[in-house]
């Protein structure tokens, strides 16, 4: 914590009620930091900010085009989804042609995080489904690649299974960072997860960005492909009114958040990459957060700002409508010289 820096601010009534600390990297096409606040080295894990690059074995292989994927089930490799309407038929649709059980996902059976959906559903009385669990998408992924390639399908989600040493040998080569030095739990959802330092992870999300820094061709294809396929359909990998979807709406951004405050994005033109980690792990400050680091570095477009901050608005209203607060980003980055 003594490196943390504050973040952003929630103040009600004129007094302060809320503070996020945590820290912010930037870095540039050749891996050098170039924008910081707080400590580029904090180690964080990934979460699902993992995803797109947890998916991009499966795409070096051919696996989505072996089992005769479209372009939005194949998003669904990268998402964290909210088991909409729409993901939930594709999420079917993907299982079938992948010829695979329900009940071989290890994910838990869950409601769907999408509240309407959530409602419809308990409305109906009808059941939780591991379908509906937010990481179905990338489990259904990995099953699909152990299925071409051989590998066993009952054991998959173990951190020595071949599919998730490959993984972790991708995650490590992203990242510019020895595999022998990734820190590796088990996520919410069964998974191996992955921690290493921030400034890392924002070297992985430029060359999803940038696929050309990528000295790899399969791997700079697939991820090229993968990035490609999450800004045509935003929609699938979070929900149009989650900032995931809302930043990929941005042809010049790729990006991706973890549960727990990490989060990850790149941006094409300018070729760099940001990662940052709220301390106590909330995501309200995301939007803030974000639309702060475009503002600090004089971002091109303004409706992306804009978005953010309609997600996050600067003044807190109560629920009947009466601006009662405010809300505010308070770090500065600071470049490297």
């Amino acid at each position: 914590m003594e490196t943390a820096v504050r973040l952003a601010e929630q103040y009600r009534g004129g007094k302060l009620e809320n503070i996020h600390f945590g820290h912010v990297c930037g870095v540039d096409e050749h891996g050098q930091v170039v924008y910081r606040a707080g400590d580029p080295e904090w180690t964080a894990y990934m979460r699902s900010a993992a995803k797109p690059f947890q998916a991009i074995p499966a795409f070096v292989h051919g696996a989505p085009e072996a089992f005769g994927l479209t372009g939005k089930e194949k998003t669904l490799m990268t998402a964290s989804h909210r088991a909409e309407p729409y993901q939930v038929e594709a999420l079917e649709a993907m299982m079938a042609k992948i010829g695979l059980g329900e009940e071989q996902l290890i994910c838990s059976r869950s409601h769907p995080l999408s509240p309407s959906a959530r409602d419809e559903m308990l409305l109906a009385h009808k059941p939780k489904r591991r379908l509906y669990h937010n990481c179905s998408g990338k489990h259904m992924g990995i099953l699909a690649y152990s299925k071409l390639r051989g590998y066993p399908l009952e054991s998959y989600g173990e951190p020595h299974h071949p599919a998730q040493a490959e993984v972790l040998d991708t995650i490590a080569y992203m990242a510019d960072y020895p595999k022998e030095h990734i820190h590796v739990g088990i996520d919410g959802c069964g998974f191996p997860v992955h921690a290493l330092p921030i400034k890392h992870i924002a070297r992985m999300f430029l060359k999803l960005a940038c696929p050309d820094l990528i000295a790899d061709e399969a791997a700079s294809r697939a991820a090229g492909d993968i990035g490609r396929l999450m800004n045509e359909h935003a929609e699938m990998v979070s929900a149009p009114w989650f900032i995931c979807s809302i930043l990929l709406k941005d042809p010049n951004i790729v990006a991706k958040g973890g549960a727990k405050g990490v989060y990850g994005f790149a941006l094409r033109k300018e070729r760099i990459g940001f990662a940052l980690k709220v301390l106590d792990g909330s995501e309200d400050a995301w939007p803030t957060v974000i639309a702060s680091i475009l503002e600090q570095i004089g971002y091109s477009n303004p409706d992306t700002i804009e978005r953010l901050y309609a997600l996050a608005p600067k003044e807190i209203r109560n629920d009947g409508g009466a601006v009662v607060g405010e809300n505010q980003a308070v770090f500065r980055l600071t470049p490297n010289q």
